[in-house]
Parts: structure tokens; sequence; C-alpha cells
């Protein structure tokens, strides 16, 4: 099991964070299977496949999976544990490139629309 996380883990820092992710998705499973979903080995597992999310371009995937895994975090290790309060930071790390993300696609789409009008009112 600790081979197969070191090889996601790898993966994802040479550069494929896909590969990152499908290594810590298939991986994800046997360890809830074998260890139970509150093992620490689970929860860092969980806490590895939400941050590849993210750092492969899913957003909204590394969002949902900090926030799935800080309720358990706090249940089992408590809210000032290290490791919860990394999970908080990450989660708030994602959801502010969240938004970050939405508000320039909204920036995009006004820029985008000005430029259409400014064309069609030059006659282009």
């Amino acid at each position: 099991m600790s081979t197969r996380y070191e090889l996601a883990y790898w993966r994802g820092e040479s550069g494929d964070a896909t590969g990152a992710v499908a290594g810590f998705e298939e991986l994800l499973p046997d360890l809830a299977r074998i260890l139970g979903p509150d093992h620490p080995h689970t929860l860092t597992t969980r806490h590895a496949l939400a941050a590849w999310r993210g750092r492969g371009g899913d957003t909204a995937g590394a969002v949902a999976g900090f926030e799935e895994l800080l309720p358990d975090r706090v249940r089992i290790l408590g809210p000032d544990h290290p490791h919860t309060m990394s999970t908080r930071y990450e989660l708030a790390v994602w959801r502010r490139e969240a938004r970050s993300r939405r508000r320039s696609q909204l920036l995009d789409k006004r820029c985008l629309g000005r430029a259409r009008d400014s064309k069609t009112a030059d006659g282009l």
C-alpha cells in the first residue's frame, strides 16, 4: 500500500497530476477496505487525492474532497490537530482558487461581449 501511495505521489511530482489522481483513486478503496475509513493512512490518501485534483486543474474536485474530509478529520483527530488544520487550510486555498477562476471566467465573458458589441458598432 505504501508503495502505491508513493508511486501516485511521485507521478504527480514529476508533472503527471492526472496519473497521481488515478493512482490515489485506485488506492483509496483498498485502504478503506483493509485499514478502515478512519485510519490515518486512509485520511492522508484522501487529502492527497483532493490536493492532486486541484493541482491538476479540478478546483471543484479539490474543494469537494477537502469539504468531505474536514468533518472526518475533526471527528477523528480533533479540531486543533495539525492534520485537521492542514485540511482546513487547503480547503480555504482551493475555495479561493475556485472563486478566482469563476471571476476570471465572468470577466472573460464580459470582455468578449464588449468586443463583439464594439465590432458590431464599428460595422465589422
